[in-house]
């Protein structure tokens, strides 16, 4: 008995090892992803196709959604980065936002939300989303407007060329503002410094 399940253990153990039925393709082309939209490139102008949960395949329909949130959030994490910088030198007029009153930039936040102005500013982003990003994602979601295209085209090249080039380095800009305002933040609070933050 125990020669016949030895036996037996190690037929079935062998599959494990023989090699695979090779696989049938379909005799379609799929359209992948970065087909579509820009930003398929790394910072060297190289191949870098960056989409490790595969999300992009799993959930087709999100897909302009989803690159129309990278593209805000990084047009808002460059402004912020700008912020977070010039702050640090130079200060709109009034007590409430002077240097004795605010010494470091990343203590803004907290001082402000108590005076009230972080209430204004939640209030004029909550505005532009409800008139402006709820039709704009409207209009994505129809496939009527790209993502990101806001028809604010007052400084962009005429060359088509040359305005993809600047699509893919705002994508790729953003996304280092991303990383860049979070190492800014942590290295300020770190550290306790200002710019540059060391």
């Amino acid at each position: 008995m125990k020669t016949a399940l030895a036996l037996a253990a190690l037929a079935l153990g062998a599959d494990a090892f023989a090699p695979a039925a090779p696989a049938t393709r379909a005799a379609t082309a799929v359209n992948s992803v970065w087909d579509d939209y820009a930003g398929g490139v790394d910072f060297r102008g190289k191949k870098f196709e960056y989409d490790p949960l595969n999300l992009a395949a799993s959930y087709p329909p999100l897909v302009p959604w989803m690159r129309e949130c990278e593209i805000r959030q990084g047009r808002t994490a460059m402004l912020a980065v700008i912020g977070f910088i010039t702050t640090d030198f130079v200060r709109i007029p009034g007590d409430m936002y002077s240097f004795e009153a605010i010494p470091r930039t990343i203590d803004a936040h907290d001082a402000l939300l108590k005076s009230g102005p972080m209430y204004q500013l939640a209030l004029w982003i909550g505005l532009w989303d409800l008139v402006v990003t709820t039709s704009a994602m409207q209009a994505t979601g129809n496939g009527e407007r790209e993502p990101g295209d806001y028809g604010w085209y007052w400084f962009a090249p005429k060359d088509e060329a040359a305005l993809e080039k600047k699509k893919v380095a705002e994508l790729l800009n953003g996304r280092l503002a991303m990383i860049a305002v979070g190492g800014i933040a942590t290295q300020s609070i770190v550290t306790g410094h200002g710019f540059p933050y060391i």
